[in-house]
């Protein structure tokens, strides 16, 4: 792929296909380095919308519509946010001369998770869970067997954990199916994987500016249901352990290719590291680097993209707390205590228009002296946040 050369001020015009809580600071940071920038969703009053230079509604999974779009704006980058999004469409746009970051090729590889599983097991050679791929209820049950139980189960394609379940049993295979298969995104097709009891996981959020690769200082973080909802930095790991899930998040971030940053996510089990899953952009877990690096994985991101030399360095330990919305509501409100307000605290309302139950409405972010500490202090303060 070809980039463009050096940037000047007001010479880049950034698309960001997706607009949530993750695009909105890709846009803040890009308009601090006086980038021109489009913030794209499928609805209306998006996060990203309200800080972009222009928006757009528009289906991303239509085609036409996306290279209409793409066509008329002529951006110099185009950064796919979310997984929604017609591959078809990127294809083309690449093929045409436009520069997709960071390559149509790695978004159709990590759209969903039967390509990126198949790419690191396969072609890259890291080492994975077991796994297998169904489409039936019968070959759920098959591939179940073989792996063992407790396996889990996963749509190739969805977003914030939805439709993923632990199976326990043969006797849960049906509910599990059912579940998988009522999830948004793409559930023609399921992935079902050996259960690791690892001892924790992390994200390894890695850098590649086309001439070096870089890393963030691990991060630690707890998920429920497949969906974040801590993370902190940096997550305590033995050296030893630490440079084998680099070589592993170095290895399948080479052979993706492209700039940008890379949200590598591991399982750690003893001295084993196990590669999951990799995001080709800002990850959710990473928001807690807006309070613990001189530059965080949104600004480093846009970083990379242009080509400038990256400087990651963490000036505090820190941790983040997901708020999620327990209602519905067309006029969403948070509410939070007074200690969000301390000097060592930052609280990021993502301005989505609705809120309905289970979805993520603002982030906490708090830094200590140690990761641990700003963690507990983190699940204690989200807990007074009310709506």
């Amino acid at each position: 792929m070809k980039f463009p050369s050096p940037f000047t001020p007001n010479s880049i015009k950034i698309m960001l296909l997706g607009s949530g809580e993750l695009g909105k600071e890709v846009i803040i940071e890009a308009q601090r380095l006086g980038l021109e920038t489009i913030a794209v969703d499928k609805y209306e009053n998006a996060p990203a919308h309200g800080v972009a230079h222009r928006s757009y509604v528009v289906n991303m999974q239509d085609k036409e519509a996306l290279l209409e779009l793409i066509q008329k704006e002529n951006p110099t980058y185009i950064l796919p946010e979310v997984e929604a999004i017609s591959l078809e469409a990127l294809l083309e746009a690449e093929e045409k001369g436009f520069c997709v970051i960071p390559s149509a090729k790695a978004v159709s590889l990590t759209m969903n998770r039967k390509g990126i599983r198949t790419f690191a097991a396969e072609e890259v050679g890291v080492k994975t869970s077991q796994y297998r791929f169904v489409k039936t209820l019968d070959e759920l049950s098959s591939a179940a067997e073989e792996i063992g139980y407790p396996c889990v189960i996963k749509p190739v394609m969805s977003s914030s954990g939805h439709g993923q379940s632990v199976c326990r049993m043969a006797e849960e295979i049906e509910a599990c199916f059912e579940e998988a298969k009522e999830a948004r995104g793409d559930s023609s097709e399921l992935i079902v994987e050996e259960f690791i009891p690892f001892d924790y996981e992390i994200t390894l959020l890695t850098l590649n500016n086309g001439k070096k690769i870089t890393f963030c200082d691990p991060i630690g973080h707890i998920q429920k249901g497949g969906d974040y909802i801590f993370s902190w930095q940096p997550a305590q790991m033995k050296k030893s352990v630490l440079k084998k899930a680099q070589k592993i998040a170095r290895d399948v971030v080479s052979a993706l290719g492209g700039r940008g940053i890379f949200g590598v996510e591991l399982f750690i089990k003893k001295n084993e590291v196990y590669f999951s899953e990799v995001s080709p952009r800002p990850h959710d877990t990473g928001m807690v680097t807006l309070i613990t690096q001189n530059f965080s994985e949104f600004a480093l991101h846009l970083r990379a993209v242009l080509g400038a030399s990256l400087h990651v360095e963490r000036i505090s330990a820190g941790a983040s707390a997901a708020f999620k919305s327990s209602q519905e509501s067309q006029t969403p409100s948070v509410t939070l205590p007074k200690e969000a307000y301390a000097k060592d605290c930052d609280f990021r309302v993502f301005g989505k228009p609705v809120s309905h139950e289970g979805r993520r409405m603002a982030v906490l972010l708090i830094k200590d002296e140690e990761a641990e500490s700003a963690l507990k202090r983190a699940k204690k303060l989200i807990k007074k946040v009310s709506e």
